[in-house]
């Protein structure tokens, strides 16, 4: 797992409600003793070679404790995942787009989706632009 302790997320809004490691990453290569490179996501613009003090060993559940196994809902006899929370909004070439959190899943999965793709979070949506507009008006 991967230390996020140095690392900027324009998404977050606070630092201290973030994870403190972000997903499994395999290590390609050691390049020297204390230096790996890994093999991250595209969506992760950081640099492939890290230090080692950024890298911690994955421990697996403890004997009983529960995990939960994460599994699309069906909406309408198609299969979809959760949205948790509508967190910011951009607007690119005129095309709305939302980053939504998935329910269950850590921050380092939320991703832009463009407005007419969340059709079945009309509510979420509406929620999120009642929060920004109070915001702005303060």
């Amino acid at each position: 797992m991967l230390s996020i302790k140095d690392l900027v997320f324009k998404e977050r809004p606070a630092k201290k409600l973030t994870e403190r490691y972000v997903r499994l990453y395999k290590i390609e290569e050691v390049v020297l003793k204390n230096v790996v490179k890994l093999k991250l996501l595209a969506s992760m613009r950081i640099h492939l070679v890290v230090n080692v003090s950024r890298v911690v060993r994955y421990k697996e559940p403890v004997k009983g404790q529960r995990v939960e196994e994460l599994r699309p809902v069906e909406v309408e006899g198609v299969e979809e995942w959760e949205v948790e929370k509508i967190l910011n909004k951009r607007k690119i070439q005129g095309v709305k787009k939302y980053l939504v959190c998935w329910k269950g899943f850590m921050a380092e999965n939320n991703i832009w989706e463009k407005e007419e793709d969340l059709k079945n979070t009309r509510e979420l949506i509406d929620e999120f632009e009642e929060r920004v507009g109070a915001e702005v008006r303060r």
